[in-house]
């Protein structure tokens, strides 16, 4: 199948604003080609400004415009010659731009399904889908209007993905599984695994057939080599607009509130329920059949050992320091329950010396 290429020289600021929003103070006929940092922008491209710290960056640019809030426009406005445009959030429509700019810029797939593609005849695939080489369908599955699936992938059984939904090269999407609306699944994800079950008996493991789903929202980005296993009985379900980064695993029959983003490497153990709006910095660790509310914010690889109740920021891990001063700080901890005996009969010792030497009342 053929590519559609798109040709675009730039874009007109006027363009930018009425798409996006926001007040222009400059040319709206003025046109820029792509979106560059504020070090590096030169005279055709656009910038941003997101961190006040850089405002004295910014107000030496040599971008044509640049993107900035209230805040930070009238500082910048006194030396920095170019096209303001001022909104109260500049990242998010920086990011918004640059989905734009990406957009007029890659080629399209076009729709049908490669010849070398397999697919069940009972599966459903929409005609303004496409289906790269080497994909595979099986019986049921359906594939809905505006869906990308590149090469190499798999699809299994009766599964589902939504319109406009993103699968990029060998991504592994097991039976019965749902992706809602313009999701991305980026390349070795895999969607649908066996959980981990396994019943014990005198020390040999039986497996526990894993028949739930995994049901995935809108808008949700997976990451590269993320895992995401069925449930064994119910569903896993990632609610939508849940960003997750690479490698990250996720145990069967947890529940991932929406809006909620997750760095690389973090692990969520079985059956915990995690809630709306929270974020996890990479390498943190979930243990199962926990509950996280919502808005809540786990630091970079700390473990969540217990449920969290209440919205807010959590740590859990040591700070980093010298090897020398880790292991003395390691021995104070170890140490500490006999520290507080010691304490406490030092304690008990000075109450009775203080108590003996209190003169006696005639």
């Amino acid at each position: 199948m053929e590519h559609r290429q798109h040709s675009q020289p730039g874009v007109r600021l006027g363009d930018l604003v009425e798409r996006f929003g926001g007040q222009l103070a400059g040319d709206p006929d003025l046109v820029v080609a792509s979106i560059a940092p504020l070090d590096s922008a030169g005279p055709s491209q656009i910038s941003f400004l997101s961190n006040s710290k850089l405002r004295a960056l910014a107000a030496q640019s040599e971008a044509a415009a640049l993107i900035l809030s209230p805040l930070d426009d009238p500082s910048v406005a006194a030396t920095y010659a170019g096209a303001r445009i001022v909104t109260t959030n500049p990242y998010a429509y920086f990011a918004r731009a640059a989905q734009y700019f990406v957009s007029l810029e890659e080629a399209a797939p076009s729709p049908g399904i490669h010849p070398s593609a397999v697919v069940d005849a009972s599966a459903e695939i929409d005609a303004t889908a496409h289906i790269g080489p080497h994909v595979t369908i099986e019986a049921g599955a359906v594939v809905k209007a505006g869906a990308i699936i590149e090469h190499g992938c798999f699809i299994g059984r009766e599964a589902t993905v939504g319109e406009g939904t993103h699968l990029f090269a060998n991504v592994t999407f097991h039976r019965k599984c749902i992706i809602g609306a313009r999701g991305i699944v980026h390349s070795g994800a895999v969607i649908g695994g066996d959980g981990f079950g396994f019943a014990n008996e005198a020390g040999v493991y039986i497996k526990i057939p894993q028949t739930g789903r995994v049901v995935i929202g809108d808008d949700v980005d997976i990451g590269s080599n993320t895992s995401i296993d069925r449930g064994a009985l119910a569903d896993t379900i990632i609610e939508d607009g849940v960003k997750l980064d690479n490698q990250i695993q996720i145990g069967h029959n947890c529940h991932i509130g929406k809006h909620t983003a997750m760095a690389g490497c973090v692990g969520v153990a079985g059956s915990a329920k995690i809630g709306s709006r929270c974020t996890f910095g990479g390498a943190a660790m979930v243990l199962g059949h926990l509950e996280i509310a919502d808005n809540v914010h786990i630091s970079s690889g700390s473990m969540v050992s217990r449920s969290v109740l209440e919205p807010g920021q959590y740590t859990g891990f040591y700070p980093l320091a010298k090897n020398a001063e880790w292991e003395k700080s390691a021995a104070i901890v170890r140490n500490l329950n006999t520290m507080r005996d010691k304490s406490r009969a030092l304690e008990k010792t000075i109450k009775t010396i203080t108590e003996q030497s209190k003169p006696e009342n005639d």
